[in-house]
């Protein structure tokens, strides 16, 4: 049943009071206004600086009374045609007793018509005698063809304002343009649709970064989201050969939104290993190549001292987050936001909070790319751990001589050395057991010593390094030993 047709069948319904909560005001107005046609009542809108004024008519009169909303609840009381009226924020004078009781009046049918009252606003709290008696209406955001229309009248737009100057773009563009401003509403839409055409006069993908940037810094209101910049590509990202051929296999039905009949969407994976292996690159590296933005879940950060207000805080979260689709959703570190889940020493807030992120996961039907990130493995709860809650669960183990030789080639060239000039299967060799951000360090180090002997990075100042540092899987080694052992026989190996 489209939009259109619910609000149809609530005013036929006789629906005393409908709560319509969006920052689109104009639009929901013109959404009723649009009901007109399909059952004729009486419209009238309201707010407190024009007073009453009727819609359905062909001209728009003047107010029929004072801005006052006593007069108005007595004008709707005894009113001798049923109804539509839509009072635009009209909820604030509801701490009044005495407006309180007029509505109250009106929605119980005291002496009058069974009139339809729409509270419309940006956020409609009401006192709970009347919460109880109002039907709550979440307009839908505007579909792809909606907001490809939206573009295309803010070039005409441009062009009108330019001389008859046509924006440079084309239909494709537009299309993907429209389908990454999905989630917002009409006016969001169009004023970043408007910086985007009127910054430079055209539309292209490389519009598309800052278009979801935009979108993020609009939708991210609570604050626990972090929008990552720069995401990697991932032959940016040594080894984890496995892992990239079983994204790339994903992308184009991820792409698309509409997979084949039987396959289902990408849900995510859990990416499990031994710290300083890469797994946050590799995270980085799953959005670059799905080709989406990379927004990272501050899991600390949801937690609050008021009752129910961590668990609120994670709705609002990962509602922003089904606005920002298509897109990757990174939770680093999951184990630390939900270790204490089999544990009551917080009041039963991780367990509400694991119930509550393991529904969504498993009820999502936007396009959310989940990849989370751990270190300890046996701080993870069963329940998220079970097939279906992820597609896979990859282990990043150390990586092996090749690998290694790969990550020295890698930060060696990122910091402007021709990886040739050094001898990286001997480099390979001395770095056993060091991990890739072990690697990057022994590097860093060995540049601070080649400043200080002001001479060039070769490869003794490299061994050197690597000889006297003490990696991960030294310092911790029964606990990198035990997750390894554990990995062996229960996860698919990244590389």
């Amino acid at each position: 049943m489209s939009e259109l047709q619910d609000l149809v069948a609530l005013i036929r319904a006789d629906t005393p009071l409908i709560v319509v909560e969006t920052p689109d005001e104009p639009g929901a107005v013109a959404l009723f206004r649009q009901t007109l046609r399909h059952v004729w009542r009486a419209m009238y809108r309201w707010t407190i600086t024009e007073g009453l004024r009727r819609l359905d008519l062909d001209r728009e009169d003047a107010a029929e009374t004072a801005p006052d909303t006593g007069a108005t609840l007595q004008a709707i009381r005894s009113a001798t045609q049923r109804g539509v009226y839509l009072l635009l924020d009209f909820h604030p004078y509801l701490d009044y007793a005495g407006t309180q009781r007029q509505l109250r009046d009106i929605l119980q049918r005291r002496d009058c018509l069974p009139h339809v009252i729409v509270l419309v606003g940006h956020k409609v709290e009401l006192p709970p005698g009347l919460e109880a008696k109002a039907v709550r209406h979440r307009p839908r955001p505007p579909d792809a063809t909606a907001l490809a229309r939206l573009v295309r009248e803010v070039a005409e737009a441009y062009a009108a304002e330019h001389g008859g100057r046509r924006v440079r773009t084309d239909d494709e563009t537009v299309a993907r343009i429209a389908l990454n401003l999905r989630g917002l509403s009409l006016p969001d839409a169009r004023r970043i649709a408007r910086h985007l055409v009127f910054d430079d006069g055209a539309l292209g993908d490389d519009d598309l970064p800052k278009l979801n940037r935009l979108k993020f810094e609009l939708l991210n209101r609570s604050g626990h989201l972090h929008y990552e910049y720069d995401t990697a590509r991932f032959a940016d990202v040594a080894g984890a050969r496995r892992l990239k051929r079983w994204v790339e296999q994903r992308r184009r039905a991820f792409a698309e939104g509409d997979p084949p009949p039987g396959l289902d969407p990408p849900k995510g994976v859990l990416l499990l290993g031994v710290q300083g292996c890469g797994k946050s690159m590799l995270a980085k590296a799953v959005a670059g190549a799905l080709g989406v933005p990379l927004v990272r879940l501050d899991f600390g950060a949801l937690y609050a001292k008021y009752h129910g207000e961590t668990e609120g805080n994670l709705r609002g979260a990962l509602a922003s987050i089904e606005q920002l689709a298509p897109c990757v959703l990174w939770i680093d570190e999951i184990e630390k936001g939900l270790a204490a889940s089999g544990e009551d020493a917080d009041g039963g807030v991780s367990r509400r909070v694991l119930g509550y992120l393991l529904t969504w996961m498993a009820e999502r039907r936007s396009r959310v790319f989940l990849v989370a990130t751990a270190n300890q493995v046996h701080e993870l709860p069963a329940e998220l751990l079970r097939k279906g809650r992820f597609d896979e669960i990859f282990f990043v183990d150390l990586p092996g001589a090749d690998v290694r030789r790969e990550v020295f080639a890698l930060h060696l060239a990122a910091r402007g050395f021709d990886p040739a000039a050094f001898d990286l299967d001997a480099l390979a060799q001395a770095s056993e057991g060091f991990s890739g951000a072990e690697i990057e360090q022994a590097i860093v180090s060995a540049l601070y010593a080649a400043h200080a002997a002001e001479t060039t990075l070769n490869d003794f100042l490299l061994r050197a390094e690597l000889k006297q540092s003490r990696p991960l899987s030294v310092l911790m080694r029964e606990q990198v030993d035990a997750l390894r052992a554990w990995a062996a026989t229960r996860t698919v190996p990244a590389d």
